[in-house]
């Protein structure tokens, strides 16, 4: 199992190098590149020039750390079609980036409109027609996750979506934030996992709170409706209210750590991922990280 940190919030920070010698210095040997305005902006065409490559590679050196995964956001769902062919060409870009930099994991969301489920559906299932050839010519791994205010929001629907393809190429991301919108404000962690499966590769590592419960967040004016107003958080945990003992416990009965490296496991993409993906407090970053790091290593790998 490869223990990343989700680099979003140092990128707004600082310089591409310090940004690794930062996760260096945290402890951690892998870094899951979230969109960067250089590299993989939010919803627009991959950038990566020349320079920026060398002085990410440069980095990568000298601390020895290594990219786990790229993070990107298009509009592969659309709900227009030329959103969507634009989000295809993206992607063609992001998986020759990937490939040029040794990375086989790409971690994604649905990116659609929650207006307008069965056009984002259907244009999701078309893009992944015509992308799934691809990375599985490459030996891409990728992974799809729910996202609050997405055309699907569910745990279990989006499981059966990612496992309607029965392709090694494709992984399930859990995403404890996101978590209680994927079961409508349960929280049923166990289940959730559960019913992933052999699809889960990679779990995202934050906080939050419950947000049907009353008054865990005020949104004004307080008659918007849940498609008109989404509120989450990526906070520590132990700072909302996500069960993680339960997340660590199950976990571990499906022997998520290890699942990877057996030798009868599909080796697209390589191991699975735990990855920290705190945002928000980068003052609070020199503690969090490495005590985040440093409990998942304890949780799951038993150090």
């Amino acid at each position: 199992m490869k223990i990343a940190f989700d680099v979003d919030v140092l990128a707004k920070q600082m310089p591409i190098g310090d940004m690794v010698h930062q996760v260096a210095d945290w402890g951690y040997k892998y870094i899951e590149q979230s969109p960067h305005p250089r590299i993989n902006p939010f919803y627009k065409h991959p950038l990566f020039s020349k320079e920026c490559e060398q002085e990410y590679r440069k980095a990568l050196a000298e601390t020895g750390v290594e990219i786990s995964s790229f993070i990107v956001v298009y509009r592969w769902s659309g709900p227009t079609e030329e959103q969507r062919q634009h989000a295809v060409a993206n992607w063609k870009k992001i998986v020759e980036i990937a490939v040029n930099m040794g990375v086989q994991v790409i971690n994604t969301e649905l990116s659609g409109d929650p207006n307008q489920q069965e056009i984002c559906n259907g244009m999701w299932f078309r893009s992944m027609e015509e992308l799934l050839p691809l990375f599985e010519k490459e030996g891409i791994r990728v992974e799809i996750q729910s996202h609050p205010y997405d055309f699907c929001e569910l745990n279990d629907e989006t499981c059966d979506m990612v496992k309607s393809f029965r392709s090694k190429n494709l992984g399930y991301v859990y995403s404890s934030p996101h978590g209680f919108f994927y079961d409508k404000g349960k929280g049923d962690v166990r289940h959730m996992l559960q019913y992933a499966g052999d699809e889960l590769t990679h779990v995202l590592f934050a906080d939050t709170y419950n947000q049907t419960m009353d008054c865990r967040y005020i949104v004004n004016p307080p008659w918007l409706g849940e498609k008109d107003a989404v509120v989450h958080q990526h906070l520590a945990m132990g700072e909302g209210d996500v069960d993680f003992p339960g997340i660590f416990e199950t976990l571990r009965e499906m022997d998520f750590a290890n699942k990877q490296l057996k030798e009868d496991a599909p080796k697209v993409g390589g191991d699975n991922i735990a990855c920290v993906s705190y945002f928000g407090f980068p003052e609070k970053m020199n503690e969090q990280a490495p005590a985040a790091r440093e409990r998942i290593e304890r949780e799951l790998l038993g150090k």
